[in-house]
């Protein structure tokens, strides 16, 4: 017998936890690294038209199949569409969510490692080359790594364990403020450094010359990640939103918070590298080698260290706390497990196969496959398919399987609501939507 379904007690908290699935590691240090790429202002300006052009309608979407089912991503789509297969769409979200989760724990683990050196002031009068060794030496410790990973998702267990109403939605609530007000303390500190204003520059002056396909493609390809779009969560979120609550405005108000978040730490970022000669470079390097330099050679900057690494490890908590709520509602709901045993089961489950993520890293390890370690394969198979997948199934479904009549139905709250763009809103998801997805499939499989 499935135990009594928990909710959001408050649209605010909705927003909170939806936000908070859609913030993570990503917005940090993956937005500004794509940016420095690709042009930065007119990275940026791309960026947002597509996310409010297609991010909202993609996650209206998505809200849609979670409320309307009322259930986890597999049985919310039992309840839309029984006795048809298109309840394998939830399990690519399942699947997706288990996957991020897994390598995604090795990466918050660190957070956790780094908050420690910045306290312990490691990284005082250490260059980058010190720094970068550090960092290799961490991964090929026999102990320290697997500590940090188990201690943060024992910290993401707990959270989950108090339910909905009071794990996730009041976790979330003080979280997400809390990471708003490190994002403005490092912003005013960046922008008091010497040359910041020609970091401010590359982030907000578009040099159109910049624009091509490539550019396109890899702003897309971010804004879907950073959404959360495809992994099961905002369905399984989507499926505690009250009735009353209005779907358009919390999609909304939730790729706002994302996108300013990013943005953020585009003002973080850029005045710090520009004032301090060094342009950001891509991947994990950046936040854990890089900024830790910048901020050692900076006034305050033990402080500023410090409370970036809490940062980034709140960032990291919010993304956690969704994709083990995803498997967790599923394994209530489908298999009927209590939620702390489901709880349990998907931890320590997830955590198997992080803790292959972190050995895979060491430079022994026997974890690789060819050029890629199975941290990098979780990452790829999950960013390259399974996203893409599982978001060109969610348009397909509303669009083509339930409707424009459903979805109209479910989003106007019964026809209680003006929700003026709704004929736009399901054109994108119709006829834009799919083929968008379908072009960054191609270009992550095919083409990078």
């Amino acid at each position: 017998m499935n135990e009594k379904r928990d909710g959001f007690g408050s649209k605010l908290g909705a927003i909170a936890a939806a936000a908070g699935s859609a913030v993570g590691l990503g917005n940090i240090y993956r937005f500004p690294c794509l940016a420095g790429e690709n042009g930065g202002g007119a990275f940026l300006l791309i960026y947002v038209l597509i996310v409010l052009c297609l991010g909202i309608p993609i996650m209206m979407a998505e809200f849609y199949i979670g409320r309307r089912g009322g259930k986890n991503p597999v049985g919310s789509v039992k309840v839309l569409a029984p006795k048809t297969r298109w309840s394998l769409l939830g399990y690519v979200g399942i699947l997706a969510a288990f996957t991020i989760l897994a390598f995604y724990s090795t990466v918050s683990g660190w957070t956790l490692e780094y908050i420690y050196k910045a306290l312990t002031n490691y990284f005082a009068n250490k260059d980058i080359a010190t720094i970068e060794a550090g960092f290799s030496e961490f991964h090929n410790n026999p102990f320290r790594p697997y500590l940090w990973q188990v201690t943060f998702m024992g910290l993401t267990a707990f959270i989950i364990f108090k339910g909905i109403k009071d794990g996730v939605e009041k976790y979330t609530k003080i979280l997400m403020p809390a990471l708003f007000v490190i994002l403005i303390i490092l912003c005013v500190k960046s922008l008091t450094l010497n040359g910041a204003s020609e970091g401010l520059k590359f982030l907000f002056k578009p040099d159109f010359s910049k624009v091509d396909g490539t550019m396109i493609l890899a702003a897309l390809g971010q804004a879907f990640f950073s959404l959360s779009v495809g992994m099961g969560a905002l369905i399984t979120y989507g499926s505690y939103i009250c009735k009353k609550d209005n779907l358009s405005t919390t999609s909304l108000s939730v790729v706002m918070t994302d996108t300013m978040v990013a943005i953020l730490a585009g003002v973080i970022i850029f005045p710090a590298a520009f004032s301090f000669g060094i342009q950001p470079e891509a991947g994990p390097s950046l936040a854990f080698n890089t900024l830790p330099m910048i901020f050692n050679k900076m006034a305050g900057g033990y402080f500023f260290c410090i409370i970036f690494f809490i940062l980034l490890a709140i960032a990291a908590l919010t993304s956690t706390i969704s994709l083990l709520e995803v498997i967790v509602t599923f394994l209530t709901e489908e298999h009927g497990l209590k939620r702390n045993t489901a709880t349990w089961v998907g931890t320590l489950v997830s955590l198997f196969f992080g803790i292959f993520c972190t050995l895979s890293l060491r430079q022994d390890s026997v974890f690789v496959f060819g050029n890629l370690t199975f941290f990098d394969f979780m990452d790829k198979f999950s960013a390259n398919i399974l996203l893409p997948l599982g978001a060109l199934c969610i348009v397909i479904f509303t669009a083509w399987k339930m409707g424009k009549a459903s979805f109209y139905d479910e989003i106007t709250n019964q026809n209680t609501l003006k929700v003026a763009v709704k004929g736009f809103i399901f054109f994108i998801i119709k006829y834009v939507a799919p083929f968008v997805i379908i072009a960054i499939f191609i270009n992550q499989i095919f083409l990078s």
